[in-house]
């Protein structure tokens, strides 16, 4: 349908448009019911960041997000955000930044496709079915030329996916390799027949880390949909904010976020609580997508050995094998994670600079670091936990 007149459209408010329209374009799969494959650029995680002040003015999230219609149709969306600094991005270009600046260039505002604060796989060019082509392109020529016309110096689409990746390169855009640790569920009936797939080290290893960890003196509930109470989301939240505090200076999210997940999402959630004498010590929120389980926020008000583990790592593998979902992923960095099950995958974004001189020199940059990810996915594969006939049949 590449003939199609499409018409660009920006708004500063998910209010302003239909949660089915834009679900329609971001999440069409739901359409016969189910689960989103990931519920992080659906109308309602989105309006939730918007609602809640999680994004906004002062925030260094300002949305803009992009519509491109057809004959009065809804074709594609893109959640695009004016960004004031690079923080909440997890593809880190602070060194691009100070580079353009010392060349006396402003390197800040530039524009984001992304879900904020959320380092996981999934569309980023939104576009109902029949539309692929043309919606695709359509988004892109529409985000670069709203940098262009406002002289902004760049364009990022973050976490994007593969498919889109290619179809961006095409396009003119520059390819940006990076790496995550997920776990790929091969069939397993049970946490111990995933054990089986590790050598013996390793296995006896993590045996040894779960009893540590379940020895903390309490239990740990898992919970989702109506089973979480206020009381489990005012624990969480002063999680959330001492490691927010402690990686980020403040956390990202507020308070009222995660009432309003409550609200909305509350069946797309699973919360571990780890309690001990009935007050919740520790716990780890995750997102269920249609076939992954997405690790996402951890956080604790006593620290007990290999609690954080169990809670983010071997719970979620626990959780993915009784729902049947293929893999697990848990976040952004941490290369403990390969000892644990976890193994690197590459992941994606895409990059416009207006700057002839420093695209060019980005792109140069960019072949170079992308050999670099290839070559390390290779090296920490082969020192992964799983025994050497595991490894074979995962490459």
């Amino acid at each position: 349908m590449s003939d199609v007149e499409v018409e660009i459209k920006v708004i500063g408010s998910l209010n302003e448009v239909e949660a089915a329209d834009w679900d329609a374009c971001a999440c069409p799969e739901t359409g016969a019911g189910g689960a989103p494959i990931d519920p992080f650029t659906t109308h309602r995680f989105l309006l939730a960041l918007e609602n809640s002040g999680s994004v906004g003015q002062g925030t260094g999230w300002q949305p803009q997000y992009l519509l491109a219609q057809a004959n009065g149709l809804l074709i594609a969306v893109a959640p695009l955000y004016l960004k004031s600094n690079s923080q909440g991005e997890y593809i880190f270009d602070h060194n691009w930044a100070h580079a353009y600046e010392n060349a006396g260039g402003c390197y800040y505002p530039k524009l984001q496709i992304a879900v904020p604060f959320t380092p996981v796989t999934g569309r980023r060019l939104l576009v109902r079915p029949d539309f692929e082509e043309t919606g695709q392109a359509a988004l892109i020529q529409g985000a670069v030329q709203l940098a262009a016309n406002n002289e902004l110096s760049s364009l990022h689409i973050t976490f994007c996916t593969e498919e889109e990746m290619r179809a961006g390169s095409q396009m003119g855009l520059m390819a940006r390799a990076s790496q995550q640790f997920h776990w790929i569920n091969k069939g397993y009936t049970s946490f111990d027949d995933f054990l089986m797939s590790l050598s013996s080290r390793k296995r006896k290893n993590i045996r040894k880390e779960r009893e540590k960890a379940n020895s903390f003196g309490g239990e740990v509930l898992s919970l989702t949909g109506e089973q979480i109470k206020p009381e489990h989301w005012d624990a969480f939240w002063q999680f959330y904010q001492d490691t927010g505090a402690r990686k980020w200076g403040t956390p990202y999210l507020t308070r009222q976020f995660f009432d309003l997940v409550q609200d909305t999402m509350r069946d797309d959630v699973v919360l571990y609580l780890a309690e001990r004498d009935g007050v919740p010590v520790a716990g780890a929120l995750n997102f269920i997508g249609r076939d992954a389980l997405f690790g996402r926020y951890w956080g604790c008000t006593e620290d007990h050995p290999c609690l954080h583990f169990e809670l983010c790592y071997y719970r979620a593998i626990d959780e993915a094998i009784g729902r049947g979902l293929s893999r697990v992923e848990a976040g952004a960095q941490g290369e403990h994670k390969l000892a644990r099950g976890y193994l690197p995958v590459t992941t994606h974004s895409l990059h416009w600079v207006g700057d002839a001189g420093f695209a060019d020199a980005i792109a140069r940059y960019l072949v170079a670091e992308r050999e670099a990810v290839e070559q390390d996915i290779e090296v920490l594969t082969d020192y992964g936990p799983f025994k050497r006939s595991q490894v074979k049949e995962q490459e």
